[in-house]
């Protein structure tokens, strides 16, 4: 169709262009071509000009690739006209127009030709989704990582707490931390799963804290957080990193925030890798309210809400219980009930309700509604409904139905809570006959696409947001469940008839297996047309009318509906199954049904509630989301091919969107007042129309951006438009359900599809009307469930060309418009005289057309691998129609080239010509293994479209002769290759002599000078005619692709460099000994050399061998080169090991130096893989080699000084230099600060923070200086997070102002109001800005330590896998895996072949030979080092690990490193670190090895068990060869600075004027040349640098090594042969295990320095032992409390008092806590102690964090090492004596950062609590002594701060020596004893000091009162005693004693 004018000549011109006159072209092409304006070279026009649009599925990009594109019809006759470009359809409104117009706007005219796809013209056939396999229930693995780091402000006194992660059902604890609000954990749990994505992202991630739980109680919940895995998988990189959690309480939704917990929460799914953020000292996560763990956009405060879930009724259930039992009923009790028991079970943020049972109806009423209380906006997505079957063993689901939250409601600032219905929801799931074990069981718990429909249910749902202040508030979150009022018929819609109506025009390619007994199709929408297992019959007797009219009706239906003489009654009905009919045989595979010229419909009544309106706004917003997806899939197609203007497309589509947005918005709004509206829909009608009407402003904007340098960036803001066209238009509340079609054999369901029936719906309004609706489709029948799973769901089993239409009874006039012409209606037979509208059952075509296809098979490409060899024997069989064809059968290749021509005679197609030209039936390729025994193994399928000759059509450009195009091959899922060909469909009778010549004429265009193949001869003979073709085709050879079609071939040189082989698994258990590498591309090759023994030396040894080929002009059709190896054994047997297919050999094309070009990055060079990517424009970071090298050439020197300063800072100043200047760029590199300079300089700081004094040298160590890097890695992602969001939001502001139509300058007064979201947005931005800018100010000046660069992921990543010339090729053996997108590859690799290719045209231009120096043995491939073995000194550092997946049932591991390399292996077992996920190791290891023999080191952590053998935790890989040989010079990492002593010394052997000695001897250039004055020049190059070194003892020297190293870190600056050298650095590497493929197992830091050993020695190994922590101890002194909050009412007096101690201890060490002695009886709330604590613990200074070793339980084997946060806790207590003391008050001080205390107890306040970030802070690490009052605080009732006391300490840190020294005691102790605290006397005790306590209580209050009383007393004594003796001494007186 398309024909390459690329080399045209001007004696050709003139014939083309009258071949074009006779194609009387009209005249606006004519103004097309000739126009002056366009800048369109009318060349390239043809080229490009008549391709087609790429029109994908949903499923992916570009699928149906490669159709070709009809043309635009003038009028429905006129077919005659001449062909017009196409234009891809607009509404007809816009099409009317631009004829008017009379021109082409050439945005709109389709470029993209090697992948063309059709857009419909004469829109009667719609295209074929070539997706086969559903993706949606298949499981997969994921991984989800959670880290507790922390937890703060918890309430609550003195807990205990423990935090619970579950996930799922799976809980895991983290361990208890005694008496803290704010617990430090920093514990990791890993939960592993193996389920389908949806089962995965429903699942619950739950958060809770619980107060002191223990063996004996569960503990009390202190407050939990939900949210669900999806949530987190749609983060950026799918995972929060330290974010809070707020805890609420559900059990108390007035309470508010229970507290935060610090996490980090990851989702990883098998492939995804995440990018964690360098793990190091965190300083800025303090800020909790800027950092909660919430998706963006949600407010930090979120309300509760009430979420109202009511079911009212549900309709058509399934039989959920066998026959048998129920007539034994019907025989006892008399009464026949529906077998089903159906209730309604709602599942919502891991919490369920259900209705009640509704006992035996299909059709229950419930009118409940389930109520659930959650936060709200909720961060669980899916709301899941499920109908199920009550049973006595287990309920069932019958049906499941998922609300998606986001659907329902729109956050925007117009926007709505989540609303729905009442409206009905239609349920999908297995077939409906009732089996005990349903096989698809999965499909109706929502697993999967449903194969049957199950029943519709009546829900609504609304949001109520709680006022959680009212008093009468229910505060519980428990589900209801409570009774709703029922609502009347109308509320969803009224109902209305609705007629479907198919057609079966084809049905092909069914599978063998079902093709020996007659066949039929069944068509079902709902219960309606479903014979075997439709009608369930309700026993109820009332009949409704809205289920079809009468009862018995149907179920006449089922008995006689099949038959073609139902009657009249029934008829009217429904004929919902085609007559069965007997398959014929196709070929060995398939067969076909023989609807020749007539051809079966279906047609069915059904009734529904009148919904179209949702269904109309969904097609329209589909259609522009389908027209703007094929659109730019055309400009990626033309961007891949690097086409000729994309902008243009891309204007022209979004053209396409801005006209299609504003026609939706004038369509849709009309009809707003029809029964059964919701709120949903009037809120979604708004909130679409708002939306598409900005996008469709947006679109018109952009357009005007649309530059050629910008259309990459444009295409990503784009395609953000057609993600959220696709969300918009899929509408959550369902009306019609979806038909299914059935394939029926034998009254069994054999396969199915499933056509959603908007697609099918009609409208009057030809926008609304469903894309396939009056089209016809190519349909592929699936089988149902999981059977659809892996091999058997690729195979079709079978191919429908179908016609539908549904729409209302009373709009059916024209549902058989879209048909083929051509044919006559039968009616059924017993059509009674009234019965003119019935409609047909089968339809007769008269007209019938007869063409001649041509296949041109050429190649495929990347083809599946399905033999055990690790290669197929493909062949393809073509379709097409009834017939079908294959190729020859080419045995072990991956990329066959068949070259075949396959010709189908006299096929027959029904129908009109003119309709047939515009869109012909599809042809399927079928690509197939051929295997020896049994049948062929599918390969994979694809799609394509003939281009069409009729009769009358002349033969010639520019559709004729096609052009071969590449079709992309699927396989389920998954892509699976590409076929290059081409195919016509030649209407009979037609003239081969004219074709003939056609083609010889494009052939000599192109070539004139080719030699002609014998075969073709015989070809373009003139005797040879069109019916010698079938004579030939039948008798014997294979047709070869005719030269006008097969691509133009030029002669290509190839050189391969041969340089060895690695890692050759054994082969059918022998080893390999002999190898041999076969290179073949294109028929021609060559092979290496024997390897003699390949245990000795597996190098090869003539390492270059070139071979000349014929390759296609045109890049994109390069075939493949292969890549073999075998192993030669005796007796001349060949043994294939592995192979190997270069699909693109691009990279590889060597591009001669241009000479003129003053630009460097054009110098001749291999293109290596990333020399590709510099010709796309953007400069890709992974190449160091050319980034830098884009500087102009000058004509004189250039001097490039370095500055002392850049060192520390990355080099960030790329010097931009004119070609003529001879600029001097001063970039002054100080001396290294002198003494004089180092004296202390103390600056008061910004927040009275001080700065240390200049570091010491002899402090700092190896860690300073990675500390130091790591600081400047986290600082430089800052600097990248801030730009993006300053970038995104100036962009945000450029759209919305040009939305406006404003000035940025004006943006300011509108621009805060032109878009929904923005001011969420932009308050996140400045967040974000706000946080870096102020962790920015906050950091200290840093001090100047020299540094490393910390790469955060692996080295080869950074410096394209270090293939600058030496490329390394797995080889592949064995079948491929069937898994998604070949996950198993790393299973087939069996060796890998290192070496490289170079191809170039011939002849190469002389001056390249002639260089100095050429040797024409090796090629290409000059200067590259001899392959002899060499040995090499392997020195490995491992620094740490971090976030390994626990080994231990503990959930920690036990790691220790392996390293292996060849035969030597280090096991570093003894030294494994306890319990430790994040394990510091701080190791150097030193192995010899022999390159090539031992070249893959790999460094795996070991989990150490004490018993059994231990686990390999992860492993990764690294080849030394390539980094060894690597113009990188990877062996041993450049430092920045040269020094000999100290921490940085100098590494390599060889010193940095050595270095660059060789590099400039080995590039030939000039240099260097050390002059006076500290420069250096190399090349036109100046440097300059310091020239003094200072060794150990300070003496200062002159050296040249400053120079030589400036030079060294600016390689890549000099020309021609400048690279980028490895700096010095650590690299981070991902562990994976072989047992969980592509799930990252943890990190490993490291790097690896090599020294070959003929050089001299290197020194000792660097020490980077992990630091040992400095022995600290701090002394607190607790001088006095005041204004403790009283909290005992005394005895006597009631009067408030209490029992002051302080208790204190360092986090972590709980069990060492120290309480000061009572100060009893305060009146006041002040205390006197003067009472010291000693804590001595152990610090790391640069993590600062305190390292703790103690033994986990009684039970361990050893101690496990915890790092913790300095943190001093002061708790303040009252003691009682007989009850537990009570906790009154703490504070937490954070060593490191507290703020200063106050001078005296009256400026202590709560402020210093509260405002802590405002304030500046200090650290006893710098002060060593710090003296003030702080305050104790507690929270009351209502989680409200308050002050419950101040306390005056002392803080003094001494170091573990300072401390011996000066020794004190603890409390009030010698030595150096306090002085008692001069305590009120009322503070004793008084069982200690009785008298002293009665004394008191006499003395002070009760003196008077027992003076009275003793008073009192001694007279009633007194009279007593008188009374007593009264009576004795009267009488002894009256007696006279």
């Amino acid at each position: 169709m398309l024909i390459p004018v690329g080399k045209m000549f001007h004696a050709q011109f003139e014939t083309l262009f009258m071949a074009l006159m006779e194609v009387k072209l009209q005249a606006m092409y004519l103004h097309l071509f000739l126009s002056p304006s366009l800048p369109l070279s009318w060349a390239s026009f043809i080229l490009h000009g008549w391709s087609g649009g790429c029109a994908p599925d949903r499923a992916g990009k570009g699928v149906f690739s490669a159709m070709k594109l009809g043309k635009i019809k003038s009028s429905k006759d006129d077919h005659k006209k001449a062909d017009e470009p196409a234009v891809l359809e607009m509404e007809d409104l816009d099409r009317k127009a631009m004829r008017l117009a009379g021109t082409v706007d050439p945005d709109t005219i389709s470029l993209a030709s090697v992948t063309a796809v059709t857009t419909n013209v004469s829109n009667k056939r719609s295209k074929p989704d070539i997706k086969m396999e559903p993706s949606s229930g298949r499981p997969v693995d994921y991984q989800i990582s959670i880290t507790v780091i922390e937890a703060r402000q918890l309430i609550g006194l003195n807990m205990d707490p423990v935090v619970c992660v579950e996930v799922g059902d799976e809980k895991k604890y983290t361990s208890m931390k005694e008496s803290t609000n704010c617990p430090y954990y920093n514990e990791y749990f890993v939960f592993d799963f193996h389920v389908p994505p949806d089962v995965m992202f429903d699942k619950i991630i739950k958060i809770s804290v619980i107060h002191s739980k223990n063996l004996l109680r569960s503990g009390t919940l202190v407050g939990n957080f939900k949210m669900d895995v999806g949530t987190v998988y749609s983060q950026p990189e799918h995972q929060f990193y330290h974010k809070w959690a707020i805890m609420s309480d559900p059990d108390d939704i007035t309470a508010g925030c229970k507290g935060y917990v610090k996490c980090d929460i990851a989702v990883v799914g098998k492939g995804d890798n995440i990018k964690t953020p360098h793990k190091a000292n965190e300083t800025d996560e303090d800020d909790i309210e800027g950092n909660l763990l919430l998706p963006e956009g949600i407010p930090a405060e979120r309300q509760w809400a009430r979420f109202y879930v009511k079911i009212y009724r549900a309709e058509g259930l399934p039989k959920m219980n066998t026959n048998i039992m129920a007539n034994v009923k019907k025989a006892f009790i008399g009464e026949n009930r529906d077998l089903v028991d159906p209730y309604v079970q709602v599942q919502f943020a891991g919490q369920k309700g259900k209705t009640s049972v509704q006992k035996s109806s299909y059709e229950p009423i419930w009118n409940e509604q389930v109520v659930f209380t959650e936060l709200f906006p909720p961060l669980c997505k899916r709301l899941k409904v499920q109908i199920r079957d009550s049973d006595k063993v287990n309920d069932v689901a019958i049906g499941t139905h998922f609300v998606d939250l986001r659907k329902i409601s729109n956050e925007g600032d117009k926007g709505f809570l989540p609303t729905m219905g009442p409206a009905w929801v239609n349920m999908y799931g297995s077939t409906r006959q009732y089996t005990l074990m349903d096989e698809h069981q999965d499909l109706n718990e929502g697993l999967g696409e449903g194969v049957s429909f199950r029943a519709r249910l009546l829900i609504s749902m609304a949001v109520e947001i709680l006022d959680t202040t009212s008093p009468e508030l229910m505060s519980s979150t428990e589900v209801q469940a409570e009774g709703v009022s029922n609502i009347s018929e109308s509320a969803t819609g009224k109902m209305d008839e609705f007629f479907l109506f198919g057609s079966f025009l084809e049905a092909t390619m069914i599978d063998r297996k079902i093709g020996d007994k007659p066949i039929s199709f069944e068509i079902t929408i709902g219960n309606y047309g479903n014979q075997i297992d439709g009608v369930s019959k309700p026993s109820s007797a009332k009949k409704k009318k809205k289920d079809g009219g009468n009862e018995e009706e149907e179920n006449e239906l089922i008995q006689n509906s099949s038959e073609d003489e139902a009657d009249e009654e029934a008829d009217l009905m429904s004929v919902s199954s085609t007559p069965p009919m007997r398959p014929v045989i196709t070929d060995r595979n398939y067969f076909h049904l023989p609807y020749f010229e007539k051809k079966p419909c279906v047609y069915i009544k059904s009734w529904w509630q009148d919904q179209r309106r949702r269904l109309y706004n969904s097609n329209m917003m589909d259609k522009i989301a389908d027209k703007l997806e094929e659109g730019l899939n055309d400009v990626q197609e033309i961007m891949k091919t690097e086409k000729a203007f994309p902008e243009r497309r891309l204007r022209g589509v979004l053209e396409e969107l801005s006209v299609g947005c504003s026609r939706f918005v004038i369509l849709a709004n009309k009809d707003v007042n029809q029964p059964g509206r919701t709120k949903l829909d009037r809120e979604r009608l708004k909130s679409c129309m708002r939306e598409m009407d900005s996008i469709g402003q947006q679109a018109k904007q952009l357009r005007t951006q649309v530059k050629k340098n910008t259309v990459r960036d444009k295409l990503k803001l784009v395609q953000n438009f057609l993600q959220k066209l696709r969300f918009l238009a899929d509408e959550p509340q369902h009306s019609i359900p979806d038909v299914f079609v059935w394939m029926m054999s034998n009254n069994k369901r054999i396969a199915y599809t499933r056509i959603p029936s908007k697609d099918i719906l009609y409208s009057i309004v030809d926008e609304e009307t469903g894309k396939d609706c009056c089209k016809v489709k190519g349909v592929f029948l699936k089988l149902p469930g999981k059977k659809g799973f892996g091999p058997a769901g690729w195979t079709v089993q079978a191919k429908l060309e179908l016609y539908l239409w549904l729409g209302l009874n009373k709009q059916r006039k024209d549902f058989l418009s879209g048909l083929p012409n051509g044919f006559e209606e039968i009616k059924a037979a017993k059509t009674g005289p009234g019965l003119q509208s019935v409609p047909p059952v089968s339809l007769v075509y008269n007209m019938k057309q007869v063409f001649q296809l041509r296949a041109h098979m050429y190649q495929a490409r990347s083809l599946f691998a399905a033999d055990n060899s690790g290669l197929s024997d493909p062949f393809a069989r073509v379709f097409f129609s009834t017939h079908s064809q294959v190729t020859e059968v080419l045995s072990e290749t991956l990329c066959p080239t068949w070259d075949q021509l396959l010709v189908f005679d006299d096929v027959e197609l029904f129908g009109e010509a003119g309709e047939l030209r515009d869109d012909p039936p599809i042809i399927v390729v079928e690509l197939f293994d051929q295997d020896t025994v049994g049948k062929a193994e599918f390969i994979g399928r694809t799609f394509a479209k003939p281009t069409i000759k009729m009769c009358e059509e002349y033969y010639g450009p520019p559709r004729f002769p096609p052009q071969l195009e590449y079709y992309q091959i699927y396989r389920g899922n998954s892509t699976a290759g590409e076929l290059l060909a081409a195919f016509e469909l030649l209407q009979i009778p037609f003239d081969p002599e004219v074709i003939r010549r056609a083609l010889i004429a494009v052939h000599n265009f192109a070539v004139p000078q080719i030699k002609v193949l014998f075969s073709c001869l015989l070809f373009f003979h003139p005797a040879f005619s069109y019916s010698s073709f079938t004579l030939l085709f039948e008798r014997g050879p294979i047709i070869p692709v005719p030269l006008g079609i097969r691509p133009i071939l030029s002669r290509y040189r190839i050189e391969v460099l041969f340089w060895g082989l690695r890692d050759l698994k054994r082969i059918n258990l022998a080893q390999v000994d002999r190898p041999r590498v076969d290179i073949e591309c294109a028929g021609r090759g060559v092979q290496s050399v024997l390897i003699q023994n390949y245990k000795k030396n597996p190098n090869f040894s003539i390492l270059v061998k070139w071979f000349e080929v014929d390759l296609p002009e045109n890049e994109l059709l390069h075939p493949p080169l292969n890549i073999r190896v075998v192993d030669c054994r005796a007796f001349g047997r060949y043994i294939l090991v592995g192979s190997h297919a270069v699909s693109s050999l691009r990279r590889f094309i060597y591009s001669a130096p241009d000479k003129t070009s003053n630009n460097w990055a054009t110098a001749a060079k291999l293109m290596n893989g990333y020399m590709v990517l510099t010709n796309g424009g953007s400069q890709p970071r992974s190449s160091p080699s050319l980034s830098s090298r884009t500087l102009s050439r000058p004509a004189g020197d250039i001097m490039v000084d370095m500055d002392s300063e850049h060192s520390f800072r990355k080099m960030d100043t790329v010097v931009k230099l004119d070609a003529t200047s001879d600029a001097v760029v001063k970039v002054d590199m100080t001396e290294e600060e002198s003494d004089k300079d180092k004296k202390k300089k103390k600056k008061k700081k910004k927040g009275g923070m001080e700065e240390e004094e200049e570091t010491d040298e002899r402090v700092l160590d190896w860690w300073s200086k990675y500390f130091a890097s790591i600081e400047t890695l986290k600082e430089s992602l800052r600097a990248q997070e801030v730009a993006q969001a300053e970038a995104e939001e100036r962009e945000d502001l450029e759209i919305a102002a040009e939305a406006a139509d404003i000035k940025p300058d004006d943006l300011v007064l509108k621009g805060s109001k032109t878009k929904d979201k923005s001011k969420e947005k932009r308050f996140y931005k400045d967040k974000k800005k706000a946080q870096a800018a102020d962790s920015s100010e906050r950091r200290p000046v840093k001090a100047k330590v020299d540094e490393l660069v910390v790469y955060n992921k692996e080295l080869e990543t950074e410096y394209g896998n270090f293939a600058d010339w030496l490329h390394t090729f797995n080889l592949y053996r064995g079948k491929a895996g069937d898994d998604d997108e070949h996950a198993q590859d790393d299973d087939r690799i069996v060796g890998r072949f290192k070496g490289s290719l170079c191809m170039y045209k011939l002849p190469l231009s002389e001056e390249i030979t002639r260089e100095a120096g050429f040797d024409p043995n090796m090629g290409m491939f000059q200067s590259i080092p001899h392959n002899d073995p060499i040995n090499v000194l392997v020195r490995v550092y491992v620094v740490r690990a971090t976030d390994l997946h626990p080994a231990d049932i503990n959930g920690k591991a036990d790691p220790y490193i392996v390293i292996k390399l060849g035969k030597s292996e280090v096991k570093d077992k003894e030294n494994y670190i306890s319990k430790q996920l994040n394990p510091v190791f701080g190791k150097s290891f030193d192995i010899e090895a022999t390159f090539p023999m031992e070249s893959m080191l790999t460094v795996s952590v070991y989990d150490w068990d004490l018993v059994g053998t231990d686990d390999l935790i992860g492993e990764t890989k690294i080849d030394l060869e390539n980094r060894f040989y690597s113009k990188y010079r990877a062996t041993c990492g450049i430092s920045s600075k040269y020094s000999v002593h100290g921490y940085n010394i100098w590494r390599d052997p060889m010193k940095p004027s050595q270095i660059l000695a060789k590099l400039c001897k080995d590039g030939k250039i000039d240099g260097p040349h050390y002059g006076p004055g500290g420069k250096v020049k190399v090349a036109n190059r100046i440097f300059q640098g310091p020239t003094e070194i200072e060794d150990e003892n300070g003496l200062k020297k002159q050296t040249e090594e400053h120079l030589a190293l400036t030079v060294l870190n600016h390689w890549e600056e000099i020309p021609r042969v400048g690279w980028k050298l490895v700096p010095e650095h650590v690299e981070t590497r991902p562990l994976l295990n072989p047992d969980k493929p592509g799930i990252e197992q943890g990190r490993v830091e490291m790097w690896v320095d090599m020294f070959p050993m003929d050089m001299p020695a290197p020194g000792p190994a660097l020490d980077i032992s992990p630091r040992k922590p400095k022995r600290y101890e701090l002394r607190v002194i607790i001088w006095n409390t005041d204004e403790v909050i009283l909290e005992d009412d005394d005895y006597f007096t009631g009067e408030k008092s209490s029992d002051i101690f302080v208790r204190g201890w360092l986090k972590g060490q709980q069990e060492d806590k120290q309480d000061t002695d009572v100060h009893y009886h305060s009146l006041t709330g002040e205390g006197n102690f003067n009472w010291r604590f000693v804590f001595p613990f152990d610090y790391l200074m640069a993590e600062e964090k305190i390292v703790i070793s103690k033994k986990e339980s009684m039970f361990s084997w050893d101690e496990t090492e915890y790092k913790i946060p300095p943190r001093l806790t002061l708790q303040v207590w009252d003691a009682d004596h007989f009850s537990a003391d009570d906790f009154l008050g703490a504070i937490e001080l954070d060593l490191n950062r507290f703020p200063r205390g106050a001078k005296t107890a009256k400026q202590c306040s709560l402020d210093m609590i509260r405002n802590e970030h405002e304030l500046p802070t200090i650290s006893i690490f710098k002060q060593k002594r710090v003296k003030g009052w702080w305050p104790f605080v507690a929270r009351d009732e209502n989680d409200e701060m308050e002050l419950t006391g101040k306390v005056e300490a002392e803080l003094h840190l001494v170091t573990a020596e300072e401390a011996e020294k000066s020794p004190v005691g603890l409390g009030r102790n010698e030595p150096d004893p306090l002085e008692k605290p001069n305590r009120p006397d009322t503070t004793f005790l008084w069982f200690l000091s009785p008298l002293k306590a009665i004394r008191y209580l006499v003395c002070n209050r009760y003196k008077w009162l027992i003076i009275k009383m003793v008073l009192a007393l001694l007279l009633l004594i007194m009279l007593g005693l008188f009374l007593y003796s009264m009576p004795g001494y009267l009488v002894k007186k009256l007696l006279g004693a």
